[in-house]
Order: structure tokens, then sequence, then C-alpha cells
């Protein structure tokens, strides 16, 4: 026991009372306290704890007991729980305030559960042994008890068994399912036809989603975006959702999804008050029409949600929904043979945009100096956006939004001698910048198009009745349908005459503004075609759309797989100014990547600042998104360690992100932005059973503590072993499976705090003992090495660095034939390169191990070992400059260890 206290001097306390220590004490749950967590048909649950106790105080030994109702009857009885003292080993990462803690590991496992009971709830208690008085967790806090939820063996078969008292006007039809372990309904219900220049409307009831516990919604928060709703027990979202999940008492998950885009109609759910889903449909059709929803239920929410989107792409897929021009575009794409490497440096490359760092009053020299300070500071961008307020506009001193756009050429104010002389001047300035981009809205600025001026002489203009919203008034005056195809190419051709090559097309939630019927069916449809076609024949789709989650435009041209991957914008905007928008939009982004991962698209979890702060909180966003990366910083204002840790250079001397092979969403579907709970991105690089990756965002306005589970983790395979690894620390956990005593890692996050956490599965071989200088000789080594590639060390998304990885016994060459093992790492960009090697220690570098790039031996001085996290690791870049080594054609460097 110890008696010393947190500075090593002995403890002047005297008489030290239990319930002192009791106040000073906490403890954390795995599965959590506060949170349903669902038990897989047949497998046991595992209750790990870990109780922290101040050492301020003598240590104590302590005691801990789960309290749970999982007997017949549902009476509540206590389970004690084990110390294990195994368990010390555990990673723990800290917050700056918890070092000063010790800390005690307990375990239980749940007996079998009742035959008649669907779900469990659980609480904790503990004090110290020589306490009378136990200290339950909940005490003090908003903290609820735990529900374990038993999935059943055999699911219910019919929706009426998922939904309850839905109207007979909805039409049901069992589909089958292109996911596994999932059933899936198609549901439609007439809508009555558009009359004049009114809308036709149905309000239709699914009725009540039988025996949910939670509940999650992405819902319109308004025009242009969607954003994540949560609740209990009865569904009553405040805005109009169009994907809706229920997580019920059983563990299953009811998926219901509300198609749009399809014969001009735009279907969403409501709420009617007393929980009822009700379906909401507009027709734009003088017809009567369909409303379409489609209703899944699967084992996860992930393949439940995966089998309405891959039904809704088969909806919208067909030629019938596409225009004969887009057809045609896409068959003289296919003939060129259009390649996702093309758009190596556009979806890869790091994006410098204009918008927050040179603001509104934009001019071309602000552009210029922009670019030179970030030249000197060696930050090499890949592309350029030239955001809003570039264009020629009417109305000057009015709100931008009242604007109209007058010309394509760029305003005389700011841009004097033209777009083309700013591009030209940028391309030879500055030969990194592969892109430049310019922004525009989708009906040419906020305000649509100037009644004045060469836009509106030369096409078809009308003005057309609109809702009144961000932008005012109740008209605004666009091209025509008829003539917007003919704009766009010309717009388009002159924009890649000025030196331009891709574009941000803003505001396209106009379209949804529109009153009248007839008007959102001629237009709504016809300008994303037109912008679609017109994108992909001059610039290869290189085009982020934003402001576009309006449902007809997630269905009609995000969802198909017709044309290559398109970026676009996956939240509303990151404002530097506002404190609290700031873990909310991370948030939002991790929720709503859980629909737009489905879709044709990267999503763009929008510029940030390097320099602010929140700067780290938004780069380990940025770089688990999935997506492309935008810096908006001031001139001067940069960062330059957290731009090193978010890129990597190549060979050929480019800088570029360390993208995810997939994108990031959340994996705590359910759990809601005031529960005060870590929210988890997950992520993986390579396929399944490669590295997984989830980061950890505390979005709450306080310190939390939490345990994180192997199981936590996207792609983790049953029967593997993996390692876990903190990128803020760089330590590394005991080797684990998802059936070890406590898969775990114990982290505490401050306000604002992150952390990247890297599982890497590990991989085997059996190496004689190392040469010890002893021993001449090499001995049996009776215990395997365990070895995984970490990726580039210091880099937020290191492992996406990775390319190819393997192990294989070392040929018998005059370099290699003393050596066992040769373990070969291909990275598509310089680094630091790490390797887990479980038996590294006591091996030598200079006796047992042998370093070689592009076939040649290395430095000696640029390979060193972390004993304590046995990782080797390899500058690979100094390295390959002091070697004066040259890229291949291929561009990548494969490094290769030899190991005795």
């Amino acid at each position: 026991m110890v008696t010393n206290d947190l500075y090593g001097k002995s403890f002047q306390l005297k008489f030290v009372r239990p319930a002192q220590m009791l106040l000073f004490a906490n403890a954390v749950c795995d599965p959590p306290l506060g949170q349903a967590t669902v038990v897989p048909y047949g497998e046991t649950v595992k209750f790990t704890v870990v109780l922290e106790s101040s050492r301020s105080f003598p240590e104590q030994p302590w005691e801990a007991v789960l309290w749970h109702n999982g007997h017949e009857g549902q009476q509540w009885q206590e389970l004690h729980m084990q110390e294990q003292s195994e368990a010390s080993s555990i990673l723990v990462i800290n917050s700056a305030n918890r070092a000063g803690v010790y800390r005690r590991y307990f375990s239980a496992t749940l007996p079998n559960r009742p035959s008649d009971v669907d779900a469990i709830q659980f609480t904790l208690k503990y004090r110290t042994v020589k306490s009378d008085r136990w200290r339950w967790v909940n005490d003090g806090t908003s903290l609820t008890d735990g529900n374990l939820l038993f999935q059943p063996e055999v699911p219910p078969s019919e929706l009426r068994d998922y939904l309850k008292d839905y109207s007979p006007d909805i039409s049901v039809r069992s589909v089958p399912s292109d996911t596994p372990d999932t059933q899936l309904w198609s549901l439609t219900t007439p809508v009555v036809a558009a009359e004049g220049t009114e809308s036709g409307w149905a309000n239709v009831s699914l009725g009540v989603p039988r025996s949910f516990t939670r509940w999650f919604s992405l819902v319109r928060i308004w025009s242009p975006w969607l954003a994540p709703r949560h609740g209990k027990d009865t569904f009553n979202p405040p805005q109009d959702a169009v994907l809706s999940s229920f997580l019920r008492w059983d563990g299953l998950h009811l998926v219901l999804l509300a198609v749009s885009g399809v014969d001009d109609v735009l279907t969403v759910f409501k709420s009617d008050g007393s929980g009822n889903v009700i379906v909401s449909a507009r027709n734009d059709r003088p017809g009567i029409n369909q409303a379409r929803v489609i209703a899944a239920v699967g084992k996860t929410f992930e393949t439940a949600s995966a089998a309405v989107m891959y039904d809704a792409r088969k909806l919208v897929n067909g030629d019938e929904y596409t225009s004969r021009e887009l057809r045609a575009e896409m068959k003289i794409a296919g003939e060129n043979d259009m390649k996702p490497q093309w758009m190596e440096n556009w979806y890869d490359g790091l994006t410098y945009c204009t918008w927050n760092a040179l603001g509104q009053d934009l001019h071309e020299n602000k552009i210029y100096n922009a670019l030179s300070i970030l030249a000197d500071k060696k930050i090499n961008v890949t592309n350029l956006i030239i955001d809003d307020n570039w264009q020629s506009l009417d109305t000057d001193g009015e709100n931008q939004f009242q604007r109209g756009w007058t010309d394509f050429e760029a305003n005389k104010e700011g841009f004097p001698n033209g777009l083309k002389h700013t591009c030209l001047r940028i391309r030879k300035e500055h030969p990194n910048i592969q892109h430049i981009a310019v922004w525009h809205a989708i009906a040419g600025y906020w305000g649509g198009v100037s009644a004045k001026g060469s836009i509106a002489q030369n096409y078809k203009t009308v003005e057309l009745t609109k809702e009144t919203s961000l932008i005012p008034g109740d008209k605004i005056r666009i091209v025509d349908a008829s003539d917007i195809d003919r704009m766009y190419d010309d717009f388009y051709k002159f924009l890649l005459s000025c030196g331009v090559d891709s574009v941000k097309t803003d505001a396209q939630f106009v379209l949804d503004l529109l009153d009248d019927a007839p008007d959102r069916k001629r237009f709504i449809t016809a300008f994303q075609d037109a912008w679609t076609i017109a994108s992909l024949r001059y610039f290869n789709i290189k085009a982020i759309s934003c402001m576009s989650q309006l449902p007809q435009i997630l269905f009609h041209t995000q969802l198909p797989l017709n044309k290559p991957r398109q970026m676009v914008r996956n939240s509303d905007d990151f404002f530097p100014g506002i404190p609290s928008s700031h873990p909310w939009h991370i948030f939002v982004n991790a929720h709503n990547s859980l629909l737009t991962s489905h879709l044709n698209i990267l999503p763009d979890w929008d510029m940030f600042q390097t320099s602010h702060p929140y700067s780290g909180f938004h780069a380990a966003g940025r770089c688990v998104s999935g997506g492309p990366i935008y810096i908006t910083d001031e001139p001067g204002e940069h960062n330059i360690a957290l731009i090193n840790a978010m890129t990597a250079r190549t060979t050929d001397d480019k800088t570029i992100i360390l993208r995810p092979a997939v994108i990031g969403k959340t994996v705590g579907v359910y759990t809601g932005y005031e529960e005060e709970r870590l929210l988890k991105v997950g992520t993986f690089s390579g396929s399944t059973g490669c590295t997984s990756i989830l980061a950890l965002f505390n979005v709450s306005p306080r310190t939390l503590s939490e345990l994180v589970n192997l199981a936590s983790f996207p792609g983790i395979l049953k029967n593997d072993h993996y390692i876990i690894r903190s990128y803020t620390t760089g330590e590394i956990s005991p080797s684990m499976t998802l059936s070890s005593l406590a898969p775990i890692v114990s982290v505490e996050l401050e306000e604002k705090g992150y952390e990247i956490l890297s599982a890497h599965r590990l991989q085997s071989f059996a190496l004689p003992s190392p040469s010890l200088h002893t021993s001449p000789t090499h001995q049996p080594n009776p215990n395997p090495a365990l070895i995984a590639p970490i990726g580039l060390l210091g880099k937020m998304t290191g492992p996406c660095a990775i390319t190819a990885f393997s192990l294989s016994p070392s040929p018998s060459t005059p370099t290699t034939q003393t050596h066992s093992l040769t373990i070969s790492t291909t990275l598509k960009a310089f680094g630091v390169l790490g390797i887990y090697i479980s038996t590294l220690h006591p091996r030598s570098i200079d006796d047992d191990l042998l370093v070689l790039i592009q076939e040649k031996v290395v430095p000696v001085e640029t390979v060193t070992v972390d004993a304590a996290n046995m990782v080797l690791s390899v500058d690979v870049e100094t390295a390959w400059r002091e070697m004066g080594l040259e890229a291949g054609w291929g561009k990548e460097v494969r490094v290769v260890v030899l190991m005795r």
C-alpha cells in the first residue's frame, strides 16, 4: 500500500475518513452508463470498471458492485466485481489534470439473461473496504442507468411488427435487400396533383414505431442544410426529417428513408406531436403522383441504412430520371476513360480558400500577397479557391443577398486586368498550384441575375416567385430553363479560357425556395443537370457543390453512380468568431456523414483556420472525414506544425493530405449532443482488417472520461489481435482481441480536447532469438514476433500513407542471407515511418536490423528505436535526401526492413 503523497512525502493526515475518499473518487464503466448497448444474440456481456481515487489520500483497497435487473421478474440484484491486477497495463490517455490518481480495475460477466427479458438496466456502486457506506455512481450527477438490449435469434418479419397503425392509404411491398441480415419494404402513397401554381400535398401517417428506446433523425435544419436530432421514447423532431432511425428495446434498428427527386415529388417526415411518423409529400406535377418511403430493419444501423440507400439508388439510377444530355456526356467520359487517379490533386491536395482569410472586400493583390506568404512559409498548397466577391454585380452598396450577377468577367474594382490576368500570374508565380477554382451561386449570385448587364442581354431571364429566407424578397430573376444549358456552357468555357479549371457552386437551395409548382418542375432538375453537364464537360467534375442538401438534389444529383465522385459541402459553415459553433460543427458533420457516406460524393467539412483556439479540433475532424482539407488562414497566421500533421510531401514535391479509404462518420448514432459523451468518428485505412481509426472529440463544456472498447473501432475482425496507438502521446496498448479480459483504452479529454486512436492488426512471424553480444549464434524463440505497420508518425492519419505492407521470409542473397524476415512497406509520401515489432527489444540496429529504401541501405542515423512502445522508426524523407534518390514512374517509396 502506498503511504506517500503526490510529491513523495509521507502523509501528514492522521485520520482519513472513507467518506472523504469517496468524494474524490471516480468510476468509469464499459458498457457505459446512460447509454443503450446492443448485445447480439448468444453473446455474453462483460463489464469493466476503472476506479480512480486521489493520490492526496493513502491508497486503500476498494470494491465495486454492479446492480442490475437481469433476473426473473426483472428483480434488482447485485453482482460483485472482481479486481483484476493484470489489467493494470491498460493504455491510459490523460488530460493534464488526471495524473494524480490511483487506478484499480474490476470486471464481471453478466449471467445469462432470462428468456422473457429484452432489456436489462444496470448501475454501479463502490466504496473502500473500510467504509460501511456505498457511493452510487449516479449520485449528484445527471448520469442515468445503462441499458443492455438483447437481440432476438429471429427478428419479427412483418412491417406491422415495427410500425403500429399505419394508414391504409400506404401501399407496402416487401422487396429483396442487398445487405445481409436486413428486411426491406417499399412504401408508396398517392399525392394529389398540382393545380395552377399550387403544388399538390399529402400528409399520411406511418403510425407509431413500436417498442423503441431512442431515435435519431437527419432533419432540414433550414433549406440548404441537414443536421442531427435525437430523442427518447416519443418521436418529435422539430424540423422535417429525411432519414429517421429507431433503436428498439430488442436491439434491432428500424430505418426510414423519405425519397425525393423522383417524378418531381419532395418527401419528408414530420411529427404530429403524438409520436406518429407523418409522411409529408409535395407534388409539383399536374397529375396524381406517388410519395416513396423505404423502410429497413437490421441488426445494426449500418446494415439497415445501407439497405434503404441501396434501394433508393435503384429508383434514381434509371435512364428515365437522367436527361439525354447527361447520358451523352457520361458516354463521352466513358469513352475517354476518365479515371479516379486523374482527380488525385483535386481530392488529395491541400487547398487554400480566400473566404475567411481575405474577407469580402476581395482584391487580386490580397490573393497575391496571401499566396506569397504561404510560399515563404513553405506551405505548398495544390488548389486555390477564389471565393465570393470576385464577380461583376449590380447595386453597389446593397446587401450581398440582394445583388445580381451582370457579367462573366471579374469586377473591375478588384481585378482591374481581368480574371485571366490574375490566374496567369498565380500559375506563373506559384507552379505548385495545380487547380484554381472560383465561387459562384447556382443562379449566378445570391440575388440571381441582374436585369442589367450582358447576361440578361445574351440569355433569356425570368422573374420567379420565391419564399423569403436568407435571400430577401419574394422575387428572384434567373436564367430561364430553356437557356440554362447554353449559359452554363458559355460561362464555363469562359472560365477555362481564363485559367480556371474548377468551381465552387453555392446557394443551390434557392431552387427549393421557388414557390410555384410549374417553376419548381421546370427549374430544379434543369439547373442541376445543366450545371452537372458543364462541370463534367469542362472541369472533369472538379466542382464543389455547396448549400445543396435539399432532398431533390441529394437523390437526383448526388446519389446516382453515373459520374465521378463530386465534392459536396457536408454542413453549415465554419464560423471562426462563434465559440459554441465549433464542437457543433464537428458533431453535425459526423452525423450527416451517416447519410452522405452512401452518396456518390466526397463530403466536404468546410474550410477552417489553423491558428484558432479550435484549430486542432477542426484539423482532426477534417483528417478523419475522408474528404478534402481546405485552410482559410489570414495571411501570416499559420500553424505550421498543425499543417505538417495533416499533410505529407510526395516524391514529386507535392503536398498531399492523408485521406482515409472510407468516409468518417459517428459510431454513436443515437447519442445526443447534450448527453456529455465523447463524439467518436470511425474510419479506416485500407480494407477491412487493416488499420482502423477512431477519432474522439469532447463536444461538451466539461472534462469527460470514458473507456473506449476495441469493438467501437470499425472493421475489427473477431479473432485477430490488435494494438491501439494514441496519436497525441504515441503510446501503444498491449495486444488485445475482442474477447480479451479488458479490450479497452481509458481516455480523458478536456473541453476542446481531441484524440485519434488507431487500431493496428498484428501479424505474427516466428523469429529466432536476437543475436546478443554474449551469444554468437541465434537461439530458437518460442514467442513469435507480432508486427504491425503504424504509418507516418506525427501525422493525424499516418496509417493512410501506407499503400502496401507485407511480411515474408528473407531471400537468400549476399545482403540478406543472415536475416530471417523481410518487412516491406510502400508509402505514397515522405515522413517518419513507424513499425511496431513486439520483439524489437533487445535487438540492435547495428547487428540485427537492416533498412533499405529503393534497395539501398539507409544511413544508420535515420533509424531509431522507441523501446518503450516497441516501435522501429525510419526517417524516410531524410534518408531519401541524403542518399540522393529519385522517384520512379510510380512516385511511391518502398521501405524494406530486414530482421534477424
